[in-house]
């Protein structure tokens, strides 16, 4: 057994504090120190204090934000190696009245920490379930599969799976048109518990792509045991594909590995030609990214829909 220590240290200035006050900021110090590695130590300071009342005021805001109707999804397609439309990603954006949009790098991790990530995704899901319903009275809407991500946190949830299956009730969704991205670190924890839900659903129809592929757990123990249908080839893969041999055998060792598994895949993170004609090459048949659209509204994403027919 090996202990660790950290430490958080306030030194009384000479303003005046209580003991309370002090140990509040040592505390805040305390917190600092876990966030830059365990086994350290860290004095408190007054942007300690800036950022906490920052961090506290935006975590009210997003608190709010379902409520006050500040949730927007946006869409970026999916195509096929003839660059036909085949489906789209839902993504969930955050539109503050008075700043404008809201990175995901920043309030994505707010909203896991804080457990806001459980209405937010089930919100996410309804939507893109509604989504899907209106698209089939629209010629161009037919057959578009629509993914969603769903966070760790929500999927362990026990009701996960009773919610999924309420809302295809209520929204009359075809559940064969909804397809559930999951990262790795779903699954590292309870891979029989994940694979039971995940049959569950897939007895539905709806289908599961694991995303961000090789950058966390890969373990093809585990891809056995999984019924999933698609592996989603990282970004960080695809960036460098044209220039870094090194990416270029991962992609392959990814593609060959999913086709013997008979997975699909799917490369995200597609920004030029090269690295389109490249992954073709490699007998990848599906794609996102920059090269094919960035991410849209529903009114512009309906538009570009329609031209496909």
């Amino acid at each position: 057994f090996e202990a660790s220590v950290t430490i958080g240290i306030a030194v009384n200035d000479n303003e005046m504090h209580d003991g309370e006050e002090i140990l509040r900021r040592a505390d805040m110090a305390m917190y600092q120190a876990k966030s830059n590695g365990r086994n350290t130590l860290c004095f408190y300071n007054h942007q300690m204090q800036q950022a906490f009342e920052s961090k506290t005021k935006l975590q009210e805001e997003l608190r709010n934000a379902l409520e006050l109707n500040q949730l927007v999804l946006y869409y970026q397609i999916q195509v096929d190696k003839n660059k036909t439309v085949i489906g789209v990603e839902a993504l969930l954006r955050w539109v503050k009245p008075g700043v404008g949009m809201v990175s995901p790098d920043d309030f994505i991790p707010m909203a896991e920490e804080t457990g806001l990530i459980i209405p937010f995704g089930l919100w996410v899901i309804e939507k893109a379930c509604r989504q899907l319903k209106s698209w089939e009275a629209n010629e161009y809407g037919k057959n578009v599969r629509l993914a969603v991500n769903v966070s760790a946190k929500q999927f362990r949830q026990s009701s996960f799976v009773h919610d999924l299956k309420k809302i295809l009730e209520k929204t009359g969704a075809d559940p064969s048109l909804l397809k559930i991205e999951l990262t790795e670190s779903v699954v590292v924890d309870d891979v029989t518990n994940t694979a039971l839900k995940m049959q569950e659903l897939r007895l539905l129809g709806v289908s599961f792509a694991m995303d961000d592929f090789g950058t966390g757990y890969s373990s093809l123990i585990y891809l056995k045991k999984l019924p999933l249908t698609q592996i989603k080839i990282d970004q960080s893969f695809v960036r460098d594909i044209t220039i870094d041999t090194s990416d270029a055998e991962i992609v392959k060792a990814i593609v060959l590995m999913a086709q013997a598994l008979d997975f699909n895949v799917i490369a995200e993170g597609v920004e030029t030609e090269e690295q389109f004609d490249l992954l073709r090459q490699y007998g990848c048949k599906e794609f996102q990214g920059y090269y094919f659209g960035r991410p849209v509204e529903i009114e512009a994403l309906n538009e570009l829909l329609a031209h496909r027919i």
